[in-house]
């Protein structure tokens, strides 16, 4: 491959990890023709980018970045796919599925960059399906606000109903 034509796929590999804010680097070597078309479809519908790269690509797209992903370099080895999302913990609940549905052991997580974050290693799984992305957590807070107006509320409320029938029920006597 010319010099030339690298660049270009690095440039277009930092173009499209830039566009995300979340990436996972997984194994998907083994993989045949059909479960590969699984994966693909299984990714489309829950609107997480795959994309199979070239370690030495990918590690020249995140160095021209701008952020360090230095921690990341050292998983990238092997065959490697990457999976983009802008919801944190979606591609770790589609290797989780993906891999019970089908009973293979690939896609294997690798690395993970999440939430400003360095995920390294396939014991991280769990962790990253337990993440709730910034929405979920606002929408938690606002929960939690809510809550105590909202008995204050319900209390006066019953308490003018209570009000109001002790007057009608003076003033039917």
């Amino acid at each position: 491959m010319k010099k030339e034509d690298k660049s270009v796929i690095i440039e277009q590999i930092k173009e499209t990890i830039g566009s995300y804010s979340h990436f996972y680097v997984t194994n998907s070597e083994g993989l045949n023709a059909e479960d590969t078309s699984k994966l693909r479809k299984a990714c489309f519908s829950k609107e997480i980018k795959l994309m199979v790269v070239k370690n030495k690509l990918l590690m020249k797209a995140l160095e021209s970045t701008g952020t360090d992903f230095s921690p990341l370099f050292d998983s990238l080895k092997g065959s490697s796919a990457l999976l983009l999302s802008n919801t944190g913990n979606a591609p770790a609940k589609l290797i989780k599925e993906f891999s019970k549905t089908n009973k293979l052991e690939k896609p294997a997580l690798k690395a993970a960059y999440v939430e400003e974050s360095f995920y390294v290693g396939a014991d991280q799984l769990e962790a990253l399906i337990n993440i709730k992305s910034k929405n979920e957590l606002i929408a938690d807070v606002i929960a939690l606000l809510q809550s105590p107006a909202k008995n204050v509320v319900s209390a006066l409320q019953s308490g003018g109903n209570t009000l109001h029938g002790v007057l009608q029920t003076l003033s039917e006597r």
